[in-house]
């Protein structure tokens, strides 16, 4: 679509550029069928083995490689093409999802096959989670569009959180979980299609091609040597470990507490899509990235007393309403946090650090589902998500104190690029 044309000067900045209204197109569509399969695996899941604690173990396995090998995929990424690393991925990924489909349709799932096809996918992620974060700004046409883009990248993926898990609801409750990931595997073909649609300049790498380790360990240096890069990923570290443990504990919650079924499962993790969908067409709106320091330390309070008002909940509608703080409270702390860093960060770093990040936010997550199943299975899913509520207030309350001296460290920074003229902003 023409930028220039009455249509086109009523889009957002970042979708003016034709690479990025393809990423945007396929994406969408594929992000749909991957809420849908989330939502059907741990229905089937809990279906199977009627397990919290297995929950918390698929989780698990399904994350677990983003810690361990994301470094490395980091270091992948600001080596190698971006855009042909995540053409293979999403082959990878549409392979992965119809295989579950198969084994589904053929009624020979076990809980084995999830575990090992999670473990798959897991792998998949360590490689396509860093190349998909530090591509967006190949997508943009100018720089002044990244904070744009980021956010548009929110609102689409919450979009799509709202409209998968209402859709995989419905069709687990009338036909199966076989049919989520036969329509998730087929979707995969738009994002595909769109990749290989795109005009991507060739960028050039200035990443040396010696030892990987050694190349990890001058990311983990530059990171964690800069406080205000390091409290970002030390803070969604903290908030994915417990803030997250609500999406594996969620079937506990639909099917005990609130004594519904699949559609109420649904219901729930459309909810919580909602108010991230609210959070992120906000930051769309957002013009500039000064500011954005507030809403990271806002994001993980929002989290935790949706949380612990959600745990407390017995009412359907009542816990429908906190779940939309949950959404909102995630989505505000992640993408405030992703366009922060892709504001700061060196480009030859910007791999190796959206790998942390993606660390930080993804790599921990399996770390927390496990203990999240284990401590469900001893004290109760409300109780474990009130804890978690109260760590996320916690965090919060520690990244505000040192958001004055952060500010002053990172204001260099904004001035260079022409975001900031004076320190007080």
């Amino acid at each position: 679509m023409n930028a220039r044309s009455p249509i086109g000067k009523l889009l957002p900045p970042a979708l003016k550029s034709k690479n990025y209204q393809l990423f945007f197109i396929g994406q969408g569509i594929s992000l749909i069928g991957s809420w849908m399969t989330q939502l059907a695996t741990v229905w089937l899941v809990y279906d199977l083995t009627n397990s919290a604690f297995m929950l918390g173990v698929i989780g698990f396995t399904s994350q677990i490689p983003s810690f361990f090998l994301t470094p490395f995929g980091g270091v992948f990424v600001d080596r190698f093409s971006r855009h042909h690393t995540l053409i293979g991925t999403q082959i990878l990924a549409m392979i992965q999802s119809l295989a579950l489909a198969l084994l589904a349709f053929t009624g020979t799932i076990q809980i084995w096959h999830i575990i090992a096809l999670s473990l798959f996918q897991g792998f998949i992620n360590a490689f396509d989670a860093p190349a998909r974060q530090a591509f967006v700004p190949e997508l943009v046409e100018r720089r002044d569009d990244l904070a744009n883009a980021i956010a548009i990248n929110s609102t689409m993926f919450n979009g799509a959180r709202l409209i998968g898990p209402a859709i995989g609801g419905l069709l687990i409750a009338r036909v199966g979980t076989a049919y989520c990931f036969l329509i998730d595997g087929l979707s995969y073909i738009a994002v595909i299609l769109a990749l290989l649609a795109m005009k991507i300049k060739p960028l050039r790498m200035t990443a040396t091609r010696g030892n990987p380790l050694v190349e990890i360990k001058e990311g983990f240096a530059y990171a964690f040597g800069f406080p205000p890069i390091r409290a970002i990923l030390l803070l969604s570290a903290l908030v994915s470990f417990f803030g997250m443990q609500y999406t594996v504990l969620a079937p506990v919650f639909a099917e005990e507490i609130l004594k519904g079924s699949a559609d109420t499962l649904g219901f729930l993790m459309a909810g919580s899509g909602v108010g991230a969908l609210a959070g992120g067409i906000y930051l769309a709106t957002r013009k500039t990235v000064v500011g954005l320091g507030k809403l990271i330390v806002l994001g993980p309070t929002v989290l935790g007393i949706g949380l612990i008002a959600f745990a407390l909940s017995r009412i359907l509608p009542i816990s429908l309403l906190t779940m939309l703080f949950v959404g909102l409270g995630t989505i505000i702390q992640i993408a405030s946090s992703n366009t922060v860093l892709q504001t700061i960060i060196k480009e030859n770093m910007r791999g190796r650090v959206m790998s942390l990040y993606t660390m930080s936010f993804l790599g921990t997550i399996p770390f927390g589902n496990l203990v999240g199943g284990a401590l469900a299975r001893q004290i109760g899913a409300p109780t474990t998500l009130i804890i978690d509520g109260i760590v996320c207030i916690l965090g919060s309350i520690y990244f505000a104190r040192q958001l004055p001296a952060l500010r002053k460290l990172v204001h260099p920074i904004l001035a260079e690029k022409g975001i900031v003229v004076s320190a007080q902003r």
